[in-house]
């Protein structure tokens, strides 16, 4: 069994600083880089995600490494997927030389987490990010759709965001991204992170998003796509009804009632309102709503 690591094996402020210095590395909005120079803060990140001692943790844009070396302390295995050349040049030397005794549990993709299809070694069971605040709604459902084996996860994001994630039906901030989230997991907010625990220290607040792989799927005849398109749509003019806001999806406004009527909507509800597997039913839907009545005429006797 191996040695637990040192206690100071985790980046404090000065580490981050120096080891950025060293890299020739700054911060960039562009990729919506923050990083954490707090220990307890991702000691505490890595407790609220329940991070096993068996548990193949995937990490996307570990950055200088913070979380990283915390995940390592926790995780049989931890794959970190960072898309920056010089971090994801630098992360493997930093891990080798504050955590050697962890080191063959670390795993480095470099690639756009967007893009990522595969990782390697052992399928994931966990997913723990600081995600960059600009990305952060994509990357976590392109992870948790091509990595169904992933049944926990605990993301940081924007406030904003988190509050959108863990929203439910009703909620003012309800909208595409709660209900997507939902098709894949249960969702909650885990708590709040201080801006000063970043370099540099962002201009909005942080917040956990906590989220458990569904037991089950949404059932549903519909597809993944089917379902989305329909989500999609009802946002996209949140301020309308059903009715209007589905008109193009379904082909026009009657071919909308009637999916809605036979899926058990009102017309006249808006998106907002509708739980993941209202959308889901309106789905099934379209085809009976597709096939408006048809005036069938006596033919005129010549």
């Amino acid at each position: 069994m191996s040695s637990s690591p040192a206690p100071d094996a985790l980046l404090g402020p000065a580490d981050v600083r120096e080891l950025a210095a060293a890299l020739g590395v700054r911060p960039t909005k562009q990729r919506g880089q923050n990083f954490v120079i707090d220990a307890n803060t991702v000691r505490r990140i890595v407790r609220t995600a329940e991070v096993r001692p068996d548990d193949v943790v995937v990490e996307v844009g570990p950055g200088l490494g913070s979380l990283t070396l915390a995940l390592l302390e926790a995780a049989e295995h931890v794959t970190a997927v960072e898309i920056d050349d010089v971090l994801a040049a630098a992360l493997p030397a930093t891990v080798a030389a504050r955590m050697p005794e962890r080191a063959g549990r670390f795993a480095l993709v470099h690639s756009d987490a967007m893009h990522v299809a595969e990782l390697p070694g052992p399928a994931p069971t966990a997913l723990v990010a600081n995600l960059p605040y600009n990305v952060a709604v994509p990357v976590l459902l392109h992870m948790l759709d091509t990595f169904p084996s992933i049944e926990r996860t605990l993301v940081m994001v924007q406030s904003e965001v988190a509050d959108r994630l863990a929203a439910g039906p009703g909620s003012k901030v309800y909208g595409v991204p709660s209900v997507k989230a939902n098709w894949y997991a249960e969702v909650k907010r885990a708590g709040a992170i201080g801006r000063n625990v970043f370099w540099p220290a962002p201009n909005v607040d942080s917040g956990l998003v906590a989220l458990t792989r569904r037991a089950e799927p949404v059932r549903t005849t519909a597809s993944k796509a089917e379902v989305f398109a329909v989500v999609d749509a009802a946002f996209a003019q949140r301020r309308k009804t059903l009715r209007a806001a589905l008109a193009g999806w379904a082909g026009s406004a009657a071919a909308a009632e009637a999916a809605l009527v036979a899926a058990g909507v009102s017309p006249q509800a808006r998106g907002e309102a509708l739980t993941v597997e209202e959308f889901a039913r309106i789905a099934e839907n379209k085809r009976a709503a597709a096939a408006e009545p048809v005036d069938h005429k006596e033919p005129r006797p010549q």
